[in-house]
C-alpha cells in the first residue's frame, strides 16, 4: 500500500473524535423530508453539508435547487484527467422520529453509549455518507491531494422516493460524469461479515378492482345468481401461482438472468436455515420455489405479493351483502433484467385473460422501479473487496439485496457506470425505527476502508 493512504489513515485516527463531533452536529438538524413543517431544517442541513465540504477543500461546492429539496454537490478533481473519477451518492434527509415512538433519548440529540451513536439518521444515511467526506479530508489535509478524483451527489428526498433526482441527473450529466459510483446506505449481519451488494430488486406495483353489481345487494334476494366480485377476485388471485409455488403469469421469468454456479456459491455463504427464518419472521414454515435456497428466494428471485385486500363488510356483527366491488394491491419484486413496465403488461394481460365474464376488471399501474445487477468480478468490485480486507480487516461477501433502491438502477442506466454498494451499517441498526444507531467502530473502520478504496481504484 502506498505511503499516501497510510498517512491519511493515521490522520483519520488522530481526528476520530472531531469527526464524530461534526457528525453529531449534522445529526442534530431534523432534516425530515416527509413533513413540510421541517422544510427549513432540510435546507439548513444542505447548507451545513456544503459548508463542511467547502472547508475541507472541495471545489465547486454548491447547494443546487431542484423542484423539491436541494442537491448538495462538491468535487475534487486534482488527481488529473488520466485518473478515475468516483461519484459518491448519499442522502441527508431522514424519516420522522419522536420520543413517543419509543426512543430512550431525544432522536435529534445524538448520544454515544455502548459504543454506538444513537440518533435519527445515524446509519440512514448521514453517518454512512459522512464516511466518504472524511476519507477525502484525510487525504487533502495530509498529502494535499487524493489518488483519484471525487464528486459528491447528496440529495434531500431519498425518504420520499427521490421524485426530483432523475431529472436532476439528466440535466447535469456532464457535471456528474464519472467512472464509478459508490453508495453507502446498506448494512451487514455482523461487524466481521462485511457485505457488498451487487444486485437490488426492482418493483412493479399495481391495483386491481373487480366491479360486480351497481351497488351492494341483499344476499338473500340476489345471492346464488350474482357472481360475487369478492369471490371472482379470489378465484383470479388463486391462479397467480402454480402448484410448485412458481408464478403462473406467462412470460414472467423470460428476462431473469440465470444464477451462475459461482453466484450460488457466494449466496450460500449467507443462507438462512429454516429455523433462523422461522425465528425472524414468526411463520410456521418456509414457503416458495424449492429449486432455490431461502436466501436466493428472498434476494435473487422475483416475487408477486398481495399487499392489501378489501371488499364487503368487515365491521362488527352481521351484514349480509353481496359487495358491489372488491380490490387488491399487488407488488412484484423484480430481478435483472426484468423490465417493470413489461411485467405490468404481462400481469395485466394474464388477469384480464382469467377474469370471469360476469364482472368488470380495472387494473392500474401505481409505481415502478428498475432492478439493478452488476457482475461482482469487475475490477471496481474486486478493488472494493481488497479495500475491505485492508481497511476493515475482513473479506466481504458479495450479496444481493432483496429490497429496492431505485437510484442505483437510474445512475447505472443514465451514466452507464457500475455502482458499488459499500454498506457500513448493521442489519439491526434500527433504521426507520426508534433508537436508530450507528457503531462508532464501524464509522471509523468505514473511513479507513474508504481511504484504502480510493488507493485501490487508483491502481486499476
Amino acid at each position: 500500500m502506498t505511503h499516501m493512504s497510510d498517512t491519511a489513515r493515521d490522520y483519520s485516527r488522530a481526528n476520530a473524535e472531531r469527526f464524530r463531533r461534526e457528525l453529531h452536529d449534522l445529526l442534530r438538524i431534523p432534516s425530515i423530508s416527509t413533513d413540510p413543517a421541517y422544510a427549513p431544517d432540510v435546507q439548513r442541513t444542505a447548507d451545513w453539508l456544503a459548508a463542511n465540504m467547502a472547508e475541507l477543500g472541495l471545489d465547486k461546492v454548491e447547494v443546487m435547487p431542484t423542484a423539491g429539496y436541494p442537491v448538495v454537490y462538491g468535487e475534487w478533481l486534482g488527481a488529473g484527467p488520466d485518473k478515475e473519477t468516483v461519484l459518491v451518492y448519499g442522502h441527508y434527509d431522514v424519516v420522522p422520529a419522536k420520543m413517543e415512538d419509543g426512543w430512550d433519548t431525544p432522536p435529534f440529540e445524538p448520544v454515544e453509549k455502548d459504543g454506538k451513536i444513537y440518533a435519527r439518521g445515524a446509519t440512514d444515511d448521514k453517518g454512512q455518507l459522512f464516511i466518504h467526506v472524511k476519507a477525502l479530508e484525510s487525504y487533502l489535509k495530509t498529502a494535499g491531494s487524493a489518488p483519484i478524483n471525487m464528486k459528491f451527489l447528496i440529495e434531500g428526498e431519498e425518504e420520499i422516493s427521490s421524485p426530483n433526482l432523475t431529472p436532476f441527473i439528466k440535466d447535469h450529466l456532464d457535471l456528474l460524469m464519472a467512472d464509478i459510483c459508490i453508495i453507502s446506505d446498506t448494512s451487514m449481519r455482523t461487524i466481521d461479515e462485511p457485505a457488498i451488494l451487487h444486485s437490488l430488486r426492482g418493483m412493479t406495483y399495481l391495483e386491481v378492482e373487480v366491479q360486480g353489481p351497481s351497488e351492494n345487494l341483499h344476499s338473500g334476494l340476489w345471492g346464488g345468481a350474482t357472481h360475487n366480485p369478492a369471490v371472482a377476485l379470489v378465484e383470479m388471485l388463486g391462479k397467480l401461482y402454480n402448484p410448485d409455488n412458481t408464478i403462473a403469469v406467462p412470460g414472467f421469468y423470460d428476462d431473469v438472468v440465470p444464477l451462475t454456479a459461482e453466484e450460488r456459491a457466494m449466496i450460500a455463504k449467507t443462507d438462512l436455515t429454516e429455523a433462523q427464518f422461522k425465528q425472524s419472521t414468526g411463520v410456521r414454515a418456509v414457503w416458495g420455489d424449492t429449486n432455490y435456497n431461502i436466501r436466493e428466494r428472498i434476494s435473487a428471485r422475483p416475487t408477486l405479493d398481495i399487499n392489501g385486500l378489501w371488499s364487503g363488510w368487515s365491521g362488527p356483527g352481521v351484514k349480509t351483502i353481496i359487495p358491489a366491488s372488491a380490490g387488491v394491491k399487488l407488488s412484484s419484486r423484480l430481478v435483472g433484467n426484468q423490465d417493470p413496465h413489461k411485467i405490468y403488461e404481462q400481469i395485466k394481460a394474464y388477469l384480464e385473460s382469467i377474469a370471469p365474464p360476469t364482472v368488470t376488471v380495472n387494473i392500474k399501474l401505481v409505481t415502478t422501479g428498475k432492478p439493478a445487477l452488476f457482475p461482482f468480478d469487475i475490477p471496481e468490485m474486486q478493488a472494493a473487496a481488497r479495500a475491505y480486507e485492508k481497511g476493515w480487516g475482513a473479506a466481504p461477501v458479495f450479496t444481493r439485496g432483496g429490497g429496492s433502491i431505485p437510484v442505483v438502477a437510474e445512475i447505472a442506466d443514465l451514466m452507464n457506470i457500475p455502482v458499488v454498494m459499500m454498506g457500513f451499517g448493521l442489519d439491526d441498526d434500527g433504521l426507520h425505527s426508534p433508537n436508530e444507531r450507528f457503531s462508532i467502530e464501524m464509522f471509523h473502520r468505514g473511513i479507513e476502508t474508504a481511504i484504502v478504496y480510493l488507493d485501490e481504484l487508483a491502481q486499476l
